[in-house]
């Protein structure tokens, strides 16, 4: 008999795939449906693992689906280029950025191949070269044309070691995300931005249109960073001194119930409110400190309150009152005004402040269930709508109708107005560093900032520079690239040496895919037209935000330019789960790795791809076991060896299917049967909700069958074993492609699998027993639900809680377990 050589079998049908173009997509085929599939851009940060091999088997698995099912399938891959960790790498290895990111590609790039990934390699890309990064500069010309890209001067975070901006997700208690002992400071530079918030109600009217296709969870996260708020703006004169400061508020009803105004360490007028102030000194310590925490929402929402008081009063408008102005670690200076009114009685946060540093609370706002809140006995704050009191003129009206009113008063008196607010900010892409796009203006003395011309783009990165990470921009240090002629005067000019965010380059490489050596657009837009929107995008949920915003808005401006005839360009979203090992995720940095090679060596790279969709359901969290993956190894093994066993006497057979013809036995009926229940099960999974773990389930368990109903040359015709076994390997092809490849060429097929359509399984024949299960709620029968006999346990699980007597029985209750028998009941404890 022939050993399975996963080696041997996976280098010989890459090179069919490859010689016979198999994966190549063809732009325009009316003849088919199109679908385009994609997995997010990858950064060439070196060796791959198997914590990256799942992301990319999940997107595969579903291409060679498609194809099967008769779709023009569209999978490219590109690379990610630009970056610090590059140049961070040329300090570190002495070698240039470019080397060690094409290197990283060229390994990169080898492993995918290794595993099969049915790529279109012809539309590959990487974001480093000029003939893509030409089209970054030519989107940035436009928006600078259309007002949407635009310099002024802004704090930011910034790393001293790194000498470059950083995002607010890249500060980590403090420090900077590479370097974790280089504490952040707060500096202010001319920067560039894009004007993401002239999009910002754009973006948030869109998301209705993405439910159903993307994640919830990502959806509320994008309105939450969003961040759309109706209120009012209100000034509070600061006292024995000719300035305001001005706080944003959605509940201007509880404005008598203020004590304290709140300002962020950063605020611009912190400065003059200080000055001359005694103990300036010890303030500024803490200005200091304060600065170098995170600025993440998240992380500020759970750190401990902390703040000091200025020694300045501000007075409410509304009540004349004086009130204590502290500097709070809460308050960002980039988020609202900078400056909030703390009211202790009606925010939870205000409250949490005023306990720790006694400050007054002050109901101003009751129940309209008729309770009475007293501020001394309150454990938290009251935040819902209810009726005024300690509130003046105002006292007895309802909040919203106080919202209106008060809100047209301060507009009526000068002192503030009705106004709504983004906590999206516009997306500063200026990063003082070499590795990444130039920005294509020029600055001169005669016509100051100048656009280069389209017909001079790219704007090259010079080659050969010297990177220290120390100083000013390397590209500063260049002074034949820096020192040019002014376009417009032809005059002496010094060009940006800023260069971009890489989440620009990142924001529409998709479209590149499309055509991607189109040297006179960044794509055709007939081609695009064809391909896009995206059927089904994958990538992790980190990418919620950032990635994700920030494609979406170049969408809607290469809409407004005419270029693409849609406005958002992902129909679905699918955002898989981290590979886990040891408790924690892959990571190199981590040590806790699998290498993605080092799989391939030992078990070959179909034991790789099937453990990788076995060992979980792909949006949830997968451990690392090695016993999982040798299991894996042994199942491929024991379907090799079954086809190896019977395959030479079925080569010349053609197949059929016997399982209604009067002469079939009793075990071809069985086969055959289980054939279509698979079938129709392995189909529904790709079709819908994406559960291969219970897809390769149902396949382990046919094969078993097979197994146990040796000898299969007896009862069974060889047609019939042939249809079935051709079955089988035909619905594991999307996950185990080369073995599915070499067990379809060993039960006689000259035509690769790569050629095959879907089986289609028989209604009649895929047809389960149904049988009733009870239903039990901390141990009571509360319902009894009908399910396939073969119903998988998880299904069974969600059928049972989704009940309609079951579910309003355990909706707000913490669920305990929920204990299920297979075929006999379900028990969900809850309490």
């Amino acid at each position: 008999m022939a050993e399975y050589d996963p080696q041997r079998i996976e280098s010989k049908w890459q090179r069919v795939w490859e010689e016979k173009g198999v994966f190549r997509a063809s732009d325009g085929d009316s003849a088919r449906q199109k679908y385009y599939v994609l997995e997010m851009l990858p950064y060439p940060s070196g060796t791959l693992h198997m914590g990256h091999m799942r992301n990319y088997t999940i997107g595969d698995a579903v291409a060679r689906f498609k194809r099967m099912r008769g779709y023009n399938v569209l999978h490219p891959i590109g690379w990610d280029a630009f970056g610090l960790p590059a140049e961070n790498a040329a300090i570190k290895r002495g070698i240039a950025p470019r080397e060690w990111t094409n290197a990283n590609i060229a390994q990169m790039k080898a492993v995918c191949r290794r595993f099969g990934f049915s790529y279109d390699w012809q539309r590959e890309i990487s974001t480093c070269e000029p003939d893509y990064y030409r089209w970054n500069q030519w989107f940035f010309l436009r928006m600078l044309e259309r007002g949407l890209a635009y310099r002024k001067r802004s704090r930011v975070n910034w790393c001293p070691q790194c000498q470059t901006v950083l995002a607010n997700e890249q500060v980590i208690d403090g420090f900077c995300w590479q370097h974790d002992a280089t504490p952040v400071e707060a500096k202010e530079i001319e920067q560039w931005f894009l004007a993401t918030t002239k999009f910002a109600d754009d973006l948030l009217e869109s998301i209705p249109r993405l439910e159903g296709g993307w994640p919830e969870r990502v959806l509320r996260m994008q309105e939450n960073w969003i961040g759309k708020s109706r209120g009012a703006r209100v000034k509070f004169a600061v006292e024995s001194a000719n300035t305001t400061l001005e706080v944003f508020t959605t509940r201007i009803d509880t404005i008598y119930g203020a004590t304290a105004l709140v300002i962020a360490a950063g605020h611009a007028k912190l400065d003059e409110l200080l000055e001359g102030v005694q103990g300036r000194a010890a303030m500024d310590a803490q200005i200091k400190s304060m600065l170098q925490r995170s600025t993440k929402a998240a992380d500020i929402a759970t750190a401990e309150k902390e703040g000091f008081f200025t020694g300045r009063f501000a007075v409410n408008p509304f009540s004349g009152d004086k009130m204590p102005i502290w500097v709070g670690n809460f308050v960002l200076a980039e988020y609202g005004t900078g400056a909030v009114m703390c009211v202790p009685a009606h925010d939870q946060r205000d409250f949490e402040f005023a306990k720790e540093y006694r400050l007054a609370i002050k109901v101003v706002v009751q129940p309209v269930s008729g309770e009475r809140l007293n501020a001394e006995r309150m454990a938290e704050a009251y935040t819902e709508y209810g009726r005024l009191e300690n509130s003046g003129e105002y006292s007895g009206l309802g909040s919203e109708e106080a919202i209106g009113k008060m809100a047209a008063d301060a507009e009526a008196g000068s002192f503030g107005r009705a106004e709504t607010t983004y906590r999206l900010k516009d997306w500063g892409v200026s990063r003082q560093r070499y590795w990444g796009t130039p920005i294509p203006v020029v600055h001169c003395a005669i016509d100051g900032i100048v656009a280069v011309p389209d017909n001079e783009l790219p704007v090259r990165l010079p080659e050969n520079v010297t990177i220290t990470g120390q100083g000013q921009s390397p590209l500063a240090s260049v002074p034949e690239w820096l020192n040019t002629t002014c376009p417009k005067c032809g005059g002496p000019a010094r060009r940006e040496t800023d260069t971009m965010d890489t989440f620009v380059d990142s924001s529409w490489y998709f479209y590149r895919y499309t055509d991607p050596r189109n040297s006179s657009a960044p794509f055709d837009k007939a081609i695009a037209a064809y391909w896009f929107p995206i059927d089904q995008y994958i990538g992790g949920v980190e990418h919620a935000i950032l990635h994700l915003i920030y494609s979406r808005f170049f969408c809607k401006v290469m809409n407004d330019l005419g270029l693409v005839n849609h406005r958002e360009p992902v129909t679905r979203l699918f955002s898989q789960g981290m590979v886990l090992k040891d408790g924690a995720k892959m990571s190199k940095s981590k040590g806790n790795i699998v290498g993605a090679i080092d799989i391939a060596e030992k078990y070959g790279c179909d034991t790789g791809r099937l453990y990788t969709l076995f060992a979980a359901p792909p949006e949830k969290d997968l451990e690392w076991s090695e016993q999982g993956i040798e299991g894996s190894a042994r199942f491929l093994n024991r379907l090799f060896r079954l086809i190896d066993k019977h395959g030479p006497r079925l080569k010349t057979v053609a197949s059929q299917t016997a399982a209604n013809a009067g002469a079939a036995t009793p075990k071809e009926k069985l086969l055959v049967r289980r054939l279509h229940q698979t079938l129709k099960r392995v189909t529904e999974d790709f079709e819908t909700r994406w559960h291969f773990n219970t897809s390769i389930a149902l396949i382990m368990e046919m094969v078993n069958e097979l197994v146990a109903q040796e000898p299969l040359d007896q009862n069974v015709t060889p047609a019939t074993l042939k249809s079935v076994l051709e079955g089988l390997v035909l619905m594991l092809s999307p996950m185990a492609p080369h073995i599915a490849e070499e067990l379809w060429e060993m039960l006689g097929h000259g035509d690769g699998v790569y050629s095959q359509k879907w089986p289609r399984y028989r209604e009649d024949l895929a047809r389960e027993e149904q049988i009733e299960v009870p239903v039990q709620v901390n141990g009571r029968v509360r319902a009894r639900i009908t399910v396939a006999a073969g119903v998988a346990e998880e299904d069974l699980k969600a059928r049972a809680m989704s009940d309609s007597h079951v579910g309003p029985l355990i909706a707000g209750k913490q669920i305990v377990k929920v204990v299920v028998v297979p075929g006999k009941l379900v028990n969900v404890v809850v309490r």
